[in-house]
């Protein structure tokens, strides 16, 4: 195991390597994320809607 103030330096040495991301990475992730989610609701939008009608005419059929 090593010297704890060894370990301490050495975290401290990591910790400065590392870095943010910059304005301009994080709004183009931010519009990615959004785009998923949006896409994301159509689809399950759709197959709701495909699952309610094939239900619906399951169901009816037996009337």
């Amino acid at each position: 195991m090593a010297n704890p103030f060894e370990f301490i330096q050495q975290v401290r040495a990591e910790a400065a390597k590392v870095t943010g991301p910059t304005r301009r990475e994080t709004m183009i992730t931010t519009g990615m994320v959004l785009l998923m989610v949006f896409l994301a609701s159509i689809f399950f939008v759709i197959v709701d809607q495909v699952l309610l009608f094939i239900l619906g005419f399951v169901l009816g059929a037996g009337r």
